[in-house]
C-alpha cells in the first residue's frame, strides 16, 4: 500500500508552514496504528501509543525524507520504537494469553476482516511463542501479519536492510512452527507481499 492520493509526503511538507494540515495524515492512517497497536499491547495502551506516535511524528516531521518509501512505513517506524518502551507489558499479555487463551482485544474485532487471524492469534501455544521471540523477531513478524507492510516497508519502519526483515521473518517462522506444531497459520505461512518473494 502506496500513500493515499492527496499525498501524504505533500502533506508532511505543507504542514511545515501550516500545522493544522498535519491532522489530515492522522486522519488517515490513526485507525490502522491504533489496531496495530491495541493487537500488540491492548486497548488500554493503543491510545496512549497512538497519541504518542502521531505526537513524536508531528514533531520530527521536518526530518521526514520523502525519497522513502512512504510515509505509512515512516509512522509504523516511530510505532514501532513506542511499542519497544511498552515491551514488557507486551510480553505479560501475551504470557497472560498463553495460560488463559482470553484475548481481550480480539473480543471486540466480531465485526471486522481480522475475526479470523485474531481468532487463531489467541491461541494458547502462539501467544507464548510470540512471547518468546526477540523484540526485533516480533517486530518484524507483526509489522508484516497485522500491518501489513511488505520487506521493504518493515526496513523503512525500522531503518534495517531487508536482508535483515528476511532473516529475523523466516527465524520468527521457524520458531512459530516448533513451538505451535504447526504446518502453516496466519502467522507462520510464507505469503507473497507485492513482489516480495516468499
Amino acid at each position: 500500500m502506496t500513500d493515499l492520493a492527496g499525498g501524504d509526503a505533500e502533506l508532511i511538507a505543507a504542514s511545515l508552514e501550516e500545522p493544522e494540515r498535519f491532522a489530515a495524515l492522522f486522519d488517515r492512517h490513526a485507525p490502522a496504528i491504533h489496531q496495530y497497536v491495541a493487537r500488540r499491547l491492548g486497548r488500554d495502551a493503543a491510545d496512549d501509543v497512538t497519541a504518542e506516535t502521531f505526537l513524536t511524528a508531528f514533531r520530527i516531521r521536518a526530518r521526514f525524507d520523502p525519497a522513502r518509501a512512504g510515509v505509512r512505513p515512516w509512522l509504523y517506524g516511530i510505532a514501532a520504537k513506542q511499542i519497544s518502551r511498552h515491551c514488557r507489558e507486551e510480553v505479560r499479555a501475551l504470557k497472560l494469553l498463553a495460560r488463559t487463551g482470553h484475548d481481550p482485544v480480539a473480543d471486540s474485532w466480531t465485526d471486522s476482516a481480522d475475526d479470523r487471524l485474531a481468532a487463531e492469534a489467541a491461541a494458547r501455544p502462539l501467544a507464548g511463542a510470540l512471547a518468546r521471540l526477540s523484540a526485533g523477531d516480533r517486530h518484524v513478524l507483526l509489522l508484516f501479519a497485522w500491518a501489513d507492510l511488505g520487506y521493504q516497508e518493515i526496513a523503512e519502519a525500522l531503518d534495517i536492510p531487508v536482508g535483515t526483515v528476511r532473516s529475523r521473518l523466516n527465524r520468527a517462522r521457524r520458531k512459530l512452527r516448533t513451538a505451535t506444531g504447526a504446518v502453516d497459520g496466519p502467522l507462520v505461512e510464507a505469503r507473497t507481499h507485492g513482489s516480495d518473494p516468499a
